[in-house]
This record gives structure tokens, C-alpha cells and sequence, in this order.
């Protein structure tokens, strides 16, 4: 039988649910190098992508759209449905909603790659200090995941244009009206818009601070400047999908800013750990991938249903 989990049931695992999952996943030995790349289908209005994964007994797949003409009709830009299955008898146990899953895993991924910084940040400020660029779902959620783990002082959103503070935030600025004076204080940065080149200037991050970049996937699009990519320790999910869909790493590499074989993945035991040079500042670029919507829905799924960690 196949149950149905919808937006509620996925968030009912919550973000330090999502982030152990995660943690636990790599610590268990998932090498997200080894997954399958995801498919990229163009589209008359958009694309479509096409992401499955199998570890751990399971098998799902998530199969989302983005509709970049959306926002103008009222519309969600991203639309998503998840199928997970018993790896052994390949039977569908589970049909999950593919938005909440990817809104509750990106900052999972995100949280778990420098859990440690936060909470050594957070311990020597007294909380930590958030700057988030966009003022959507991503930003919410990212800041709902570092609340769930660290302290957290004051939150800034920067957006395009003024407008209502959200009620995750603390006050809400327009690019260019003060954002950098927030940034050069920030002990976190996050970036989750839609912009294709960068949102600030990377000389403003402070050394020590950690930057969140989730907002791009594509090799031709970035939100983080060279600058700051040169001047980082940059952690990657997977060394592949960076260098083929990180827009924010292939540039940096082109400019001559950021050398490949400095990239720190989750699998490695320092990235999966967080722990690295504390004196530069700590950029976590994410892209998204299949094996994370895979470990959060088995999470989820288990929550719901009382179904076993693991299937041989």
C-alpha cells in the first residue's frame, strides 16, 4: 500500500529531524559522488528535472518543475511530487510532497555541512547574527534550520525591493539600502534568490562568517562573487555537481579564483565535519541532489509509518 505524506506531514519532521538525517546518512558512508546525476528536461515554459537516488534499502525519485512565468500569474515557481520505494521488491510505498521535501532538505544540507562553525560562532557572540538574501520559502527555512541547532541573535532579510518584514525576521532591507553594512556584521549570509550574478560584495564577508548558497544550479548563474570564492574554504556536496552545475564554483574556477582540488565535499572527513580553518571565511554551496530528497523522505516516512531504518 502506498501511503500519501502530505506538506504537513514532511515538515512534522522538522528541521533538526531533516538535518540528523542527513548527518547520519554521510557518517554511514553515503558518498554523494557516487549518486545518480539528476536529469535537466527542457521545457516550452521552463524545465523539468528528474532526480532519483537508492541507498540505504530505499528507492525514490522526485520530479519537479520550474515555471520561471509563474510569479507573475500568482503561482509557485517550483512544483514537485516524490516517489519512494522498497529497494528490494521496487514496490512505491510512499508519495510525499516534493515542495515541502526540497524546502526541508536544502537547509538540512546546508546546516549540517557546518553545524560545528555555527555553534562555535553562536558560542562566542552570544547568537548569531543572520543576513538572507530572499524572502522566500529558502530563506524561511534556512533560518528555521540554524535556529533549530544555534542561537540566533538577530535576522536581517535583503530583498529587491522594500515591503513587509517576515515574521522569521527581525527587519527587512532593499539591495543597496544598508545590506552591506549587514553583511560586513553578519556571522551567517545566506543566499536564496533567483539572481544570476552576485548579490554582494564578497570583500564585505568577514573572516570567520559562513555563507549559505542555495539559490543556483546551473553552471551559468551564481550569487557569490570570486572574490569571496577565492577567499573561502568552499564546501560542496559533491565535487561533480559542483563543477557541472555550480555556477558559483565554475566561474571562480574561470576567473582563475578558485583551483578544483581546493573543493571540500561532505564525504570528505573535514567537510562532513565542519571542521575547517577557522580564519577564512566558510562558503557551503549547495546545488541539490537526489540522495538528500532520498534520506529526508525515508526520515519523513518513517516518522509517519514506524518503518525500519534500513531494508536489505
Amino acid at each position: 500500500m502506498t501511503v500519501t505524506l502530505d506538506a504537513a506531514d514532511v515538515f512534522a519532521l522538522g528541521p533538526a529531524g531533516a538535518v540528523a538525517a542527513v548527518r547520519e546518512a554521510l557518517a554511514g558512508g553515503l558518498d554523494p559522488d557516487g549518486d545518480v546525476p539528476r536529469a535537466v528536461v527542457p521545457l516550452a515554459h521552463g524545465q523539468g528535472l528528474l532526480m532519483p537516488s537508492e541507498s540505504g534499502g530505499w528507492f525514490g525519485v522526485k520530479i519537479a518543475t520550474v515555471a520561471p512565468g509563474n510569479a507573475a500569474r500568482g503561482l509557485r515557481r517550483i512544483n514537485a511530487t516524490y516517489l519512494l520505494h522498497d529497494s528490494a521488491t521496487l514496490t512505491p510505498v510512499a508519495l510525499l510532497d516534493g515542495v515541502a521535501l526540497t524546502t526541508l532538505r536544502t537547509p538540512a544540507v546546508s546546516v549540517a555541512a557546518c553545524l560545528d562553525r555555527l555553534r562555535a560562532l553562536a558560542d562566542a557572540g552570544g547568537g548569531l547574527r543572520l543576513v538572507v538574501f530572499g524572502a522566500g520559502p529558502q530563506g524561511e527555512g534556512h533560518v528555521a534550520a540554524v535556529r533549530a541547532h544555534a542561537p540566533v541573535a538577530d535576522v536581517t532579510v535583503v530583498t529587491r525591493r522594500e515591503g513587509p518584514v517576515p515574521d522569521w525576521a527581525d527587519r527587512r532591507l532593499a539591495a543597496g539600502g544598508g545590506a552591506a553594512a549587514s553583511v560586513r556584521r553578519a556571522d551567517v549570509v545566506v543566499t536564496a534568490t533567483s539572481a544570476r550574478r552576485p548579490v554582494f560584495d564578497g570583500r564585505l564577508v568577514r573572516d570567520g562568517a559562513v555563507v549559505l548558497a542555495v539559490g543556483s544550479h546551473e553552471p551559468d548563474a551564481r550569487e557569490l562573487d570570486s572574490v569571496l570564492m577565492g577567499r573561502a574554504t568552499v564546501v560542496v556536496e559533491s565535487r561533480a555537481t559542483a563543477l557541472r552545475e555550480a555556477g558559483d564554483v565554475v566561474m571562480a574556477i574561470h576567473e582563475g579564483s578558485l583551483d578544483p582540488d581546493d573543493l571540500v565535499t561532505l564525504a570528505d572527513p573535514t567537510g562532513s565535519r565542519g571542521d575547517v580553518p577557522a580564519g577564512r571565511p566558510l562558503v557551503v554551496k549547495t546545488c541539490g541532489m537526489g540522495w538528500q530528497d532520498l534520506v529526508v523522505a525515508v526520515a519523513a516516512h518513517r516518522r509517519k509509518e514506524g518503518t525500519p531504518a534500513e531494508r536489505s
